[in-house]
C-alpha cells in the first residue's frame, strides 16, 4: 500500500507549476522509482503527488541548430542510452545512464528524477558535470538556467523552488565536440546496485593528440554533492596524455575529494577508488578521443 493523500495528473507544465502552488507539500512525481519507494518507506507518508508523466513536452531528445543537445527530463534511461544523438555525441552520458539500477528501473526512471533528488551517487551526475550541463527550470516566476555546477545545494537538496518544473536538460556543443569520455562506477555487485563511488572523465586533445587540451574529471560519492576536480583539471591541460599524468591526475583529485564512511564503504576505501578509477577513466577517455597514449 501507498499513503498517498492526492494525485493530481498535470496536463501540461502550467498546470503543473499551478497545481504545486497550491499545495506547498506537494512532491513532483514522474517515473516515480524513487518517490515511490520513499512513500512505501514511510518517508514522505501521507503526501500529495503531483505527476508530470505522459508530458510530451518533457520527453524525448533532440539537436538544435547550433549543436546544443537538448534532453527532456521526463526521458527514460533506456530511451537515453539507446537514443542516436547520445550515442554519437556524448555516449558516456547514455554508458552512465545503461548502469542504473536493473532493466525494470531504466525503463521507468527519468534523467530529471535522477538530478532533481540531488544525491550525490546518480549515476548521470558526475558525466552532467563533466559535460557543463545547463538545466532549465519553468516556475511562477518565468524561465531560469542553472548551471550544474550551481544546482547541487548540499546532500539531497537542489536549488530548485518548490513551484518549479525542470523542463530541459542542455549540452553546448562547445562541451561534447572533439572531447572523449569514459565513465566507471563501482559498486558491490555488478548490476542494480548503488555506486559505491563513481567516476567521470572527459579529455580534449591537442592536434598532436599527445597532448591534453581540456579536462575535466568529476566524482559521485566522493563528497556530499557530485563535484568536478578543477585544479588537477588546470594543471592537467598541455601535459602528455600517459601513465606519468594518470598518475598525477589519481594522486591530485585525493586533494579535492571529501568521501565519507558508510556502510558500502569506509571513507579510506573510497580514496582508493578516487585515485584508481580517475587513472582507468582518463586512460579511457583519452582512446576514445581518438588519442595516444604515453605508456
Amino acid at each position: 500500500m501507498y499513503d498517498i493523500e492526492k494525485y493530481d495528473q498535470a496536463v501540461d507544465v502550467a498546470d503543473a507549476i499551478r497545481a504545486l502552488e497550491n499545495d506547498p507539500d506537494a512532491v513532483v512525481i514522474s517515473g516515480g522509482s524513487d518517490v515511490l519507494i520513499k512513500i512505501r518507506e514511510g518517508k514522505l507518508a501521507g503526501c500529495s503527488l503531483v505527476s508530470i508523466h505522459g508530458i510530451k513536452e518533457l520527453e524525448g531528445i533532440s539537436l538544435e541548430p547550433d549543436g546544443t543537445i537538448v534532453i527532456g527530463p521526463c526521458t527514460t534511461f533506456s530511451h537515453i542510452a539507446n537514443n542516436e544523438i547520445i550515442r554519437r555525441y556524448v555516449p558516456m552520458l547514455g554508458d552512465a545512464v545503461d548502469q542504473a539500477g536493473g532493466p525494470q528501473l531504466r525503463n521507468i526512471g527519468t534523467i530529471g528524477g535522477n538530478v532533481c533528488n540531488g544525491v550525490t551517487s546518480a549515476d548521470s551526475a558526475s558525466s552532467l558535470c563533466c559535460l557543463n550541463a545547463v538545466l532549465v527550470l519553468q516556475g511562477p516566476q518565468g524561465v531560469r538556467e542553472v548551471p550544474i555546477s550551481a544546482w547541487y545545494a548540499g546532500p539531497g537538496r537542489t536549488v530548485r523552488n518548490h513551484s518549479e518544473v525542470l523542463t530541459a536538460i542542455r549540452i553546448r556543443k562547445e562541451d561534447y565536440e572533439g572531447f572523449g569520455g569514459h565513465y566507471i562506477k563501482y559498486g558491490k555487485r555488478n548490476a542494480m546496485e548503488i555506486a559505491t563511488l563513481g567516476c567521470a572523465v572527459s579529455v580534449k586533445l591537442a592536434e598532436d593528440k599527445r597532448h591534453v587540451a581540456d579536462l575535466r574529471l568529476a566524482y559521485g560519492v566522493a563528497a556530499p554533492t557530485p563535484i568536478r576536480c578543477g585544479k588537477i583539471e588546470a594543471e592537467a591541460v598541455g601535459c602528455e596524455a600517459g601513465e606519468e599524468l594518470a598518475d598525477r591526475i589519481g594522486k591530485g583529485a585525493l586533494e579535492e575529494v571529501n568521501p565519507r564512511s558508510s556502510w558500502r564503504a569506509s571513507k579510506e576505501f573510497r580514496l582508493q577508488l578516487v585515485e584508481e578509477l580517475a587513472k582507468r577513466a582518463f586512460k579511457q577517455a583519452v582512446l576514445n578521443a581518438g588519442g595516444e597514449w604515453n605508456a
